[in-house]
């Protein structure tokens, strides 16, 4: 079963890969561009074919993807012929639609797969939006409880029978002691499927009354007493959830990429998991997150949502993480774009002409410093989730 989670996630991985690809590629075709290659991996071609203008297939390392669009930069060398259709000679719009589309499809897929689980399987959840039958009685944790319904009552095991013998929506009075005073107290039990009449409160010991817990609302069934249930959402809810988890994730994935430089002193730490250096792992620490939860003693219910929340919110991260003004990302470039746009509107506002294409000469460096930090810092959490992996309990 831990084998068959890590292959669910490399399809996975696999997939949103050459999603972020085929945005980009679909993007281009539509608008005229010229797309010679459209690959997963990188390297030696191990298997492709030529279809149109176009080459498909697989390289030898599988570490993302490439669309390869004809002039995406200033230095790029172009036959005559296909300069026109060019992606340097787009249209700026044309050009941030097109660099913008990976993300978009990181984000679009994330957003299905969070639509599907809500509206199919459901959210995870432990009771219904009612105010448990204790809480509308008004009982508090440190109340010990005399007498039920008239019938005097010395030990919870009593209590509990007592309860269970009256029927759902039954009005009954509770009668407690509260800092050296009786009180009596009214409500009407609330029905569990699956467990009868409930009122909502517990003790410490079955031999007492006094009440240590006081549960605020009512569970949606028998299970949700000692766990969590998964209570599908209509499509309205379904989408309210979407947007919901997007925020959360995307504040989530903003922190997480601040908290890098405080997490990499410790990613080899024995306390790796309280530490900053828990917050980030790579794909192989996600893989064997996803192959825990599938070997996991816990419901189908609980292993799916597990696995398509995991896989939406790195879609959602990868497409946040992508969207960085940091070369070589997609990010880096739409940067340069806008700043090509408002370069040029300056010099028309000045009555000059258009200053072109920005020279990605003067960038090199800056591009190559990040690429190479993406890759020692890759290489990093891969060899930490190896030999100091993150407990995901």
């Amino acid at each position: 079963m831990d084998a068959l989670g890590w292959l669910i996630f490399l399809v996975a991985l696999v997939v949103s890969v050459m999603l972020h690809e085929t945005g980009h590629f679909v993007t281009a075709k539509r608008f005229g561009m010229k797309a010679t290659q459209y690959f997963f991996g990188f390297g030696p071609t191990l298997w492709s074919f030529q279809r149109g203008e176009t080459e498909y297939g697989v390289k030898a390392i599988p570490a993302g993807g490439f669309v390869k669009i004809v002039g995406m930069t200033s230095l790029d060398e172009v036959d005559p012929e296909d300069e026109p259709r060019s992606f340097r000679r787009a249209p700026g719009w044309q050009r941030l639609i097109v660099l913008a589309a990976g993300s978009f499809m990181h984000f679009l897929f994330a957003a299905v797969l969070i639509f599907g689980l809500a509206l199919g399987i459901g959210v995870e959840n432990e009771c219904t939006s009612a105010k448990s039958p204790a809480q509308l009685a008004g009982l508090q944790v440190g109340d010990r409880v005399t007498a039920f319904d008239g019938t005097s009552v010395s030990t919870f095991t009593q209590l509990s029978s007592d309860i269970s013998k009256v029927k759902p929506g039954v009005p009954v009075t509770l009668t407690v002691l509260r800092n050296g005073q009786s009180l009596t107290l009214r409500t009407a039990l609330a029905n569990v499927p699956g467990h009868g009449s409930f009122l909502g409160i517990s003790t410490t010991s079955a031999k007492t009354t006094q009440i240590s817990t006081v549960t605020t609302c009512v569970p949606v069934s028998e299970q949700a007493l000692t766990g969590t249930v998964f209570q599908p959402e209509s499509p309205l809810g379904a989408i309210e959830y979407v947007g919901t988890s997007f925020s959360q994730v995307i504040t989530g994935s903003v922190s997480a990429i601040g908290q890098i430089p405080a997490a990499i002193p410790h990613l080899f730490a024995g306390n790796r998991s309280s530490t900053a250096a828990g917050n980030v792992s790579s794909v192989v620490g996600a893989a064997e997150a996803t192959g825990q939860a599938v070997a996991a003693d816990e419901s189908w219910q609980y292993k799916v949502s597990f696995v398509l929340e995991l896989i939406a919110e790195l879609n959602i991260f990868w497409g946040v993480l992508n969207l960085l003004p940091l070369l070589p990302l997609d990010g880096g470039h739409i940067a340069v774009v806008i700043w090509e746009r408002i370069r040029g509107w300056f010099a028309r506002v000045r009555g000059r002409p258009d200053p072109g294409l920005f020279d990605y000469r003067k960038l090199i460096p800056l591009s190559f410093s990040v690429f190479a930090v993406i890759v020692v810092f890759s290489l990093l959490l891969v060899v930490a989730d190896i030999v100091n992996p993150v407990n995901f309990g």
